[in-house]
């Protein structure tokens, strides 16, 4: 009986987390953002707050209705995936700059592609527990993946972005061409009865697409820190939403985070650690919290103090 209560009751909460984030992007698409403009610093900043805002009320829900042990896997798991997250703002940043997107249809762009990002990441979470769960070796796989991923980060230099090598956007030419105008900012036009998709589409398209690229390392990283797939996407999703706002707030400044890339190569390589001998010895999540933050904190003020002479008056 209990184990049919789990079920309904856990049949809920996926209901309700799926309305409240049809809510808010439906407030976010219709009410807020119903008009194309740049979005201001005063006006990103909060907005960052709202949904960190809303992760911690959330967070605190899962505290209440299923204790301090999950409320703490999702605080982490949330602390690994924003930060993660920060390193997607550069890519952004280069395919904006790369499709001459103008800063009015950016938040556009970020939105569309973004919801494909929630969509995506539902099915390889899923998909990851279901492994772990039957074939519990796999863990080892991703354990391994992340170490190896993260050592290839902090010793890799800065590579450029090239769009136009995107395996999907290659795919997506060859039946649809793409006219070089923005054309108002609309995604696809019919000059003449023949369909053309504009540049603003293609910037979506890449960003959809290079989320995949980004969530291969994401979603193995929060399944170290929990194997349940509703505080993993959950997580996942918070983060995710509220890459948008960080985006406008960070985007003039990016530069003065130079050593956060070393910090997140280390926190990759400690939660594949962290998988890797899970079954031998097992890290309580409070000190895998406070190991997280720690080391985002230090890559944080280090890059801060380093930029500090290097800024711009």
């Amino acid at each position: 009986m209990s184990g049919q209560v789990h079920t309904v009751v856990s049949l809920w909460f996926w209901l309700l987390f799926v309305v409240f984030v049809v809510l808010m992007l439906g407030l976010d698409l219709l009410v807020v953002n119903r008009k194309a403009h740049v979005v201001k610093l005063k006006e990103a900043l909060g907005w960052v707050g709202v949904w960190v805002c809303l992760a911690l009320v959330f967070n605190l829900g899962v505290w209440w209705y299923r204790g301090s042990g999950k409320a703490l896997e999702f605080f982490t798991a949330y602390l690994v995936e924003y930060s993660l997250s920060v390193d997607n703002l550069f890519v952004f940043l280069l395919i904006f700059s790369y499709f001459h997107i103008p800063k009015n249809f950016e938040h556009k762009v970020l939105f569309w592609g973004i919801l494909g990002a929630l969509i995506t990441r539902i099915s390889f979470i899923l998909a990851g527990v279901t492994l772990i769960s039957k074939l519990h070796w796999v863990i080892y796989i991703f354990g391994g993946f992340l170490v190896l991923v993260g050592i290839r980060m902090f010793f890799s230099k800065a590579e450029d972005v090239h769009p136009e090598k995107n395996f999907a956007l290659r795919a997506f030419k060859r039946f649809m061409p793409v006219t070089h105008e923005l054309e108002g900012g609309r995604f696809f036009i019919n000059p003449a009865g023949r369909w053309l998709a504009t540049p603003l589409f293609v910037a979506v398209l890449v960003i959809e697409t290079t989320d995949v690229v980004f969530a291969l390392d994401s979603i193995p990283a929060v399944l170290s820190i929990t194997r349940d797939a509703f505080i993993a996407y959950t997580s996942n999703v918070f983060a995710v939403l509220g890459l948008r706002s960080l985006f406008f707030a960070l985007s003039g400044m990016m530069r003065m985070f130079r050593h956060l890339k070393y910090g997140l190569s280390v926190i990759l390589v400690f939660v594949g650690a962290k998988m890797l001998i899970d079954d031998y010895f097992q890290i309580p999540i409070g000190i895998a919290l406070m190991v997280v933050a720690g080391i985002l904190a230090l890559s944080i003020i280090a890059s801060l103090i380093g930029a500090k002479p290097k800024l711009e008056t």
